[in-house]
C-alpha cells in the first residue's frame, strides 16, 4: 500500500546519517500500537520479534529512551507536519474503497488525564489534555486532530477545525454534514454551513433565549418518541443569518418525595430536512461515529495515556494512534471478511493478530505455517490483502 514509502516521502530524514530513517521510527509504533501496546517500554515486544523483524527488514530499531527523544524533536519540528501528510494519505486509501464523495463530519473534544509537566487543568478539573478529533462518519476513520493543552476549552476555534477537517479530504471529495455537541453551538458555524450548503446537527444551550422558545411550545405539539417526547420550533441567535429548526426533547424524571415530575431537555440545531424524529435519529448517530470512536482510540489504539512530559511530544504521539487507528480500519475492511467489520480492534487482535504462527524459508520465500483450523481464513484474508494492495496502487 505504501505506507513505508510515504513515511520515508513525508517525514523529515535524521540530520545525521547514524540516524534511523522516519520508517524505523514509526513503524515500531504502529506495530506497537495495534497489537495492543500502550507505552514506550512495550516497544521492547516489537525488539523481540524477530520473525516479524525480518519479514519487515527492520534489522535495527531505537531503543526506547531513542523513540521518546524522536518524539519530542518530531513534535517540535516538522514532523508533526509530515505525520499529517501521512494520515492524509491514508484517509485518501480508505475514502477510494468507501465509493462516494459527499462526507459527514462528527467532531469531539476529549480528555486525556496526564500528570504531566506542561500538563493543565481542564474544565472538568483534572489535568491534563484536551485534543479535538474529526470523524468522517461513513468512512470510520479519523481526518484529522488537534491537540490541545487541557486548559484550551472545547469550544474553542471549532470552526477553523471543521475547516481544517475539510482542507484535507482529496480532491473530489466534500463534507456534506456536520454533527457536534453544544461545544460548537456557535453562530459563525451555522452561519459557514449555510453559505457552504451544508447540513448541520449540533446541541444546543438552555439558555435564557432557548428556554422561552420551548416554553412557547404548545403541549399539543409534543410527540412520544421511545423514552421521550419530542418537539420543534424555529430559533435563532444575535448573529445568525437564519433561522434554524430546534428540535426539542423532552425526559420526565422522578423529582424528590412528594414533589411534581419535573422535566428536564436536551436541544438540537439543525438545518435538516425531514422529520423531527429523523433528525434526532441523525444526530444520536454521532454516538456510534464519534463519541465510540474515540472510545476506540483511546481504549483500543492506547490513546488515554501520553508517555512523554512535554505537550508537542504526547502530540506526535497522539497522531501516530490516529494513523494506527485509520489504518487498522481500512485493514478491516479491505481484507477482512463482512462479519470482522464491526469488531473493536481489541476482538480482531484476540481472533486474529493473537493466533500462534511459525513463520519459516521454502524454496526462497517467506511461509507462515498456522493451525489447519485458521488456515483458510487466513488465505483469505491474504487474498483480499493483494487484491486490495493491487486495486489501490497508484
Amino acid at each position: 500500500m505504501g505506507v513505508q514509502r510515504w513515511l520515508e516521502q513525508e517525514i523529515p530524514k535524521p540530520g545525521s546519517k547514524r540516524g534511523y530513517g522516519s520508517v524505523h521510527q514509526v513503524l515500531p509504533f504502529l506495530l506497537m500500537l495495534t497489537g495492543g501496546g500502550r507505552s514506550l517500554e512495550d516497544l521492547r515486544m516489537i525488539h523481540q520479534d524477530t520473525g516479524l523483524r525480518r519479514l519487515l527488514q527492520l534489522d535495527t530499531l531505537p531503543s526506547t529512551d531513542a523513540a521518546g527523544d524522536w518524539l519530542r524533536r518530531t513534535g517540535e519540528g516538522e514532523g508533526l507536519a509530515g505525520l499529517d501528510r501521512v494520515n492524509r494519505r491514508v484517509v485518501a486509501q480508505r475514502l477510494r474503497k468507501v465509493g462516494h464523495s459527499a462526507h459527514t463530519l462528527d467532531i469531539d473534544a476529549t480528555q486525556i488525564i496526564a500528570e504531566k509537566r506542561d500538563a493543565a487543568w481542564t474544565y472538568k478539573g483534572e489535568r491534563g489534555y484536551m485534543p479535538m478529533v474529526g470523524h468522517l462518519a461513513e468512512a470510520g476513520v479519523v481526518i484529522h486532530d488537534d491537540f490541545r493543552t487541557g486548559n484550551v476549552a472545547p469550544a474553542s476555534a471549532n470552526l477553523d477545525f471543521v475547516k481544517a477537517c475539510e482542507a484535507r479530504l482529496p480532491k473530489s471529495h466534500r463534507l456534506a454534514a456536520i454533527r457536534a455537541d453544544s461545544t460548537s453551538y456557535q453562530a459563525e458555524i451555522f452561519n459557514y454551513c449555510t453559505a457552504t450548503g451544508k447540513t448541520f446537527a449540533i446541541g444546543g444551550r438552555l439558555d435564557a433565549p432557548t428556554l422561552a422558545a420551548i416554553a412557547a411550545i404548545p403541549e399539543s405539539a409534543w410527540t412520544r418518541y421511545a423514552d421521550c417526547a419530542v418537539a420543534e420550533t424555529v430559533h435563532s441567535m444575535e448573529h445568525t443569518d437564519k433561522a434554524f429548526r430546534l428540535i426539542v426533547v423532552r425526559y420526565h424524571h422522578q423529582g424528590e418525595l412528594l414533589e411534581e415530575d419535573r422535566p428536564r431537555y436536551h436541544v438540537i440545531a439543525s438545518n435538516r430536512s425531514g422529520s423531527t424524529a429523523d433528525v434526532l435519529i441523525w444526530y444520536r448517530q454521532r454516538g456510534e461515529h464519534s463519541e465510540n470512536g474515540i472510545k476506540e482510540l483511546k481504549i483500543g489504539f492506547g490513546m488515554e495515556r501520553m508517555p512523554c512530559g512535554q505537550e508537542r511530544a504526547n502530540a506526535a504521539f497522539f497522531r501516530i494512534g490516529v494513523i494506527a487507528h485509520n489504518l487498522f480500519v481500512l485493514f478491516q475492511h479491505s481484507a477482512l471478511g463482512e462479519g470482522w467489520q464491526r469488531h473493536r480492534v481489541a476482538t480482531v487482535r484476540w481472533r486474529l493478530f493473537q493466533v500462534p504462527g511459525r513463520l519459516v524459508r521454502h524454496a526462497g520465500t517467506w511461509v507462515l505455517k498456522v493451525a489447519a483450523t485458521v488456515a483458510e481464513e487466513f488465505a483469505d484474508i491474504r487474498a483480499r490483502g493483494y487484491a486490495t494492495l493491487h486495486a489501490l496502487a497508484p
